[in-house]
């Protein structure tokens, strides 16, 4: 279900003067906080165009800091504009954002320095970058903001470059770096035929509901491209849960979410009901241990299993 964001306003750090507060909603749990009193990095400026994304090379303190958000369904843009707006008022001037696609795709993603698993976790899907400038000249500010959800938690990375001194060089700009993304290039398809098998990434499901977000949805449309391919192809939509509750439950609603897919992947994209079958497993096949919050969301999940 959908909520407001809390009132809770979580101190960034005390080195920022004024400090900063970032609101972030009630039950959000910080996960990483990596500084380097002294540093290089690179963060994009642009999006990616002909295989390289312009950056932006900062000298100083580097303090970075993720929090994953509690479970309230939002999509990254109702994530972001809470604190795209804490950063405007606080006197930050936006030089760039975009999301997604439109940064790039994972492309772009691979030239951000994100915290790596578990404190981060990116939708290659769905994700918003923002960088923002503060003062100028030795004393210029930076700070990036990234925002991303996996499953139905969002996640948060705030990067801030400070000056080192007096002595610090004020912030260059680069030529843009050539990214080679390490991403699989496999598309949906490739990885269904290759495997057998795969989980369908960015299902917007509520925590214990079985309705479907409203998207978008790419992964659906690239299995109804593959299924309207392969005319010969069915697949089967497998729903399954992590271990809270009951058996019984939880395989009801595992079906319930397999059947909510396979429903919006032939309304919404045009796939052929007599190529898709939906099943409910319940807990009863994880893929992760159902002993940390990361892996009971990673065991929530709707595959597409080929079956011929």
């Amino acid at each position: 279900m959908r909520a407001g964001w809390g009132a809770v306003l979580v101190a960034l750090w005390a080195g920022m003067a004024p400090a900063q507060d970032l609101p972030l909603p009630e039950g959000a749990e910080r996960t990483a906080e990596v500084i380097h009193p002294a540093d290089t990095v690179h963060l994009p400026q642009g999006v990616l165009a002909e295989g390289a994304v312009p950056q932006l090379r900062l000298d100083g303190r580097v303090t970075s800091r993720a929090w994953r958000l509690p479970d309230r369904g939002q999509g990254t843009l109702a994530r972001m504009a809470p604190l795209r707006d804490a950063l405007h008022k606080a006197g930050w001037e936006v030089l760039f954002t975009c999301a997604s696609d439109g940064c790039g795709g994972f492309g772009f993603r691979f030239a951000v320095p994100v915290l790596p698993a578990p404190a981060m976790f990116v939708n290659l899907f769905d994700y918003r970058y923002l960088l923002a400038r503060r003062g100028g000249g030795a004393a210029a500010e930076h700070v990036m903001l990234f925002v991303s959800r996996a499953g139905e938690r969002g996640y948060v990375q705030l990067t801030h470059v400070g000056p080192l001194g007096d002595s610090a060089a004020a912030p260059e700009a680069v030529a843009p770096v050539q990214v080679t993304p390490q991403a699989p290039a496999e598309t949906l398809a490739d990885r269904l035929r290759q495997a057998g098998h795969v989980v369908i990434a960015g299902l917007d499901f509520a925590s214990g509901d079985a309705v479907l977000g409203p998207g978008p949805h790419p992964d659906l449309a690239a299995l109804a491209a593959f299924l309207a391919d392969n005319p010969e192809a069915r697949i089967a939509l497998v729903g399954h849960t992590d271990t809270v509750g009951a058996l019984d439950a939880n395989i009801a609603l595992s079906q319930a979410r397999a059947e909510a897919v396979r429903a919006r992947l032939m309304a919404d994209h045009g796939g052929e009901g007599a190529q898709i079958e939906a099943r409910g497993v319940g807990y009863l096949a994880p893929i992760a241990a159902n002993s940390t919050p990361e892996g009971r969301e990673t065991n929530r999940r709707v595959e597409a299993v080929l079956l011929n």
